[in-house]
């Protein structure tokens, strides 16, 4: 030991005598792998490439294993409980936060941000360059700010980089007020910067920033932020007094403009009727009748694989690469069967299934109703045509088995239930490829009786588990723009433009024209918006804004089990769907006790802030409730 110890004593004596003899440059030296600062901002490339890393924080959008719907009534996260679903979640146990909506991995972002405008205000380097970086810095900036605020309420702004001298590190959380008020002057700021810019795939617009303004406002004109709004959760301090700061939820009075919150909704309706009289946009929107149900189906399809036209569906997104590079687009592994050797992440309800209508036949669609015999003996027939561009369901035809799986399914048909095979009378158990007890990956397999279709690509020469997906993220579509649109109308009782835009959508799908009016036509337009853009993380905040989360948050996950029965005289050895071999059973019930156990408490309209966060920021205000 004490040999050890002596020769570490040499060699640290020897480093010492080395260093010391080395030029002091030493120190200075820069790192070979990075640029300077300097250097970053007179070069037109790194200066792009700087603004260009921003939107890293975009990750993979919506494409995600784990799916913002999986907070919502729309789906289920497979591989464990969601604690803002168990209302569980406290300062020091945030649950799933997605990393687009994390405090720290936004606040990086934005200081990024800050750190480009600071460099490009005072910038030698081409303008039309410099205004198109600082248009999409604002843009960015903006975004981000606004993931916190739809999911936090009012967070500090910061507007400027820290520096060594800077007298303080901590910032109050500024009002809801002044971040809507920030947000909308920012994405003003980058709607003029990139006038008449084309950015390409993927980067900021001025479309994008009206857009996504159009979308903020929208939120701020929305009940929950609304002086009734907030009073109604002041008491969420802990059941105890009054929340003192109401300001941080939502605006507190009713002089926005001359006629209370009609001045939002009127603000939201005249930006986006702009917007959509503008063009440019939009696919399929132009049909006087509904298409037929083929079509529905791709048209549907269509818009979300951004293809064959629906790619003018889009105004901003997430694009990716078939590349290690463009890490996180495997969205058809995470989310395909356990038959097809996928996770099935992220798997719809029995709740959002029973959304989509149904049609009768005649042109009419309605609910869909367990209580209907004939719709209960065959819930997977004359549906929306979304419903089947949407979901995977028992008996839905998908693409080629894998080897292993090839030879008991050779139809490629979702299997989600449990049948019989060999001859009635002497039948054994058969249990589908995709459910958790199949013989392929049963650990994985799906809860609910569903999987996602959308987003997946549906070239059969796609292999799901091993081939990173193409499929864009479209963060703002403009079909959003028009349910944003609709919406305004509705609360400005304009009911007849409502009917036409929102029937507009419906026609696309295949699907007949609304005609209700009054708080009929409100409840048709929020299913609508659901079933349309459904995994495109609007239904957490639609439920929350709209202040109805108590009966759809809140509502326990339904699921569906399957049978299927041989029919007397019936023969078969390898299973396929079939209404002549087999009577089908179809029950809906809870999730089983235990999986998930979802309950409702109002402090989740807004989730906490970190523990972490309160504990280094003594002037930050934790939300009600915690």
């Amino acid at each position: 030991m004490k040999t050890f110890i002596r020769n570490i004593s040499t060699i640290a004596m020897l480093s010492g005598v080395l260093l010391t003899s080395c030029k002091k440059d030493f120190l200075n030296t820069a790192p070979s792998n990075q640029a300077s600062s300097a250097l970053t901002w007179s070069d037109p490339n790194l200066s792009e490439a700087f603004v260009t890393e921003l939107y890293n924080g975009l990750h993979n959008g919506e494409l995600d294993q784990e799916n913002m719907d999986c907070i919502t009534d729309n789906a289920l996260y497979n591989f464990g409980k969601q604690n803002i679903m168990e209302a569980n979640i406290s300062p020091s146990n945030l649950g799933w936060v997605n990393n687009t909506y994390e405090w720290n991995e936004m606040y990086a972002r934005i200081r990024s941000a800050n750190l480009a405008l600071e460099q490009l205000a005072v910038s030698k380097l081409d303008k039309a360059l410099v205004s198109r970086l600082i248009g999409e810095t604002h843009f960015m900036r903006a975004y981000f700010y606004n993931q916190l605020l739809r999911y936090y309420g009012g967070v500090p702004l910061v507007k400027s980089t820290y520096t060594l001298t800077s007298p303080d590190y901590t910032f109050a959380r500024n009002t809801y007020a002044e971040c809507v008020d920030f947000i909308a002057s920012e994405l003003d700021a980058a709607n003029l910067a990139l006038t008449g810019l084309n950015q390409g795939k993927g980067r900021a617009t001025s479309d994008a920033a009206t857009a996504l303004k159009i979308r903020v406002l929208l939120y701020a004109a929305s009940k929950l932020h609304t002086p009734a709004g907030v009073a109604s959760l002041s008491s969420l301090n802990k059941g105890t007094t009054p929340f003192k700061n109401p300001e941080l939820l939502g605006y507190t009075t009713t002089d926005y403009g001359t006629t209370g919150h009609d001045a939002r909704w009127q603000q939201v309706y005249d930006l986006a009727k702009a917007f959509l009289l503008k063009g440019g946009y939009g696919y399929a929107l132009n049909l006087s009748a509904p298409a037929s149900a083929a079509d529905g189906f791709t048209n549907y399809q269509n818009s979300y694989l951004s293809r064959n036209g629906g790619e003018n569906e889009i105004i901003f997104a997430r694009y990716f690469s078939n590349s290690k590079d463009e890490g996180g687009a495997w969205y058809g592994r995470n989310n395909c069967t356990n038959g097809y050797h996928g996770w099935t992440s992220s798997e719809p309800t029995q709740n959002v299934v029973d959304d989509y209508e149904a049609l009768d036949g005649t042109g009419k669609a309605a609910k869909f109703d367990w209580s209907n015999a004939a719709q209960a003996a065959a819930p997977y027939a004359n549906r929306d045509p979304r419903f089947y561009a949407s979901i995977l369901y028992d008996g839905a035809s998908w693409k080629p088995r894998t080897a292993d799986g090839a030879g008991i399914d050779p139809y490629n048909e979702i299997q989600m239930g449990t049948y019989q095979t060999g001859s009635a009378g002497s039948a054994v158990t058969y249990f589908g490829l995709d459910t958790r007890n199949g013989p392929i990956e049963n650990w994985n397999g799906t809860r609910t009786g569903y999987a996602i279709r959308k987003f997946m690509d549906p070239n059969p020469a796609i292999v799901d588990q091993n081939t990173r997906s193409e499929v864009p993220s479209p963060l703002i579509r403009y079909t959003e723009v028009v349910f944003n649109f609709v919406e305004a109308c509705l609360e400005l009782n304009k009911e007849d433009e409502a009917r036409t835009w929102l029937n507009k959508i419906r026609f696309r799908s295949g699907m007949p024209a609304i005609t209700d009016a009054g708080d009929a036509l409100l409840q048709r337009y929020r299913n609508e918006r659901n079933v349309e853009m459904i995994f495109e993380e609007q239904r957490f905040y639609d439920t929350r804004r709209w202040m109805i989360a108590p009966t759809t948050l809140g509502n326990k996950a339904k699921i569906i089990k399957i049978t299927g029965t041989l029919k007397p005289g019936k023969t078969v050895n390898v299973y396929r769907y079939n209404t002549d071999n087999y009577a089908y059973t179809y029950t809906v019930q809870e999730i089983d006790p235990g999986i998930e156990n979802r309950t409702w408490d109002d402090k989740i309209y807004f989730p906490p802030i970190s523990r972490d966060e309160i504990n280094k920021n003594n002037k930050l205000i934790q939300n009600p409730g915690y």
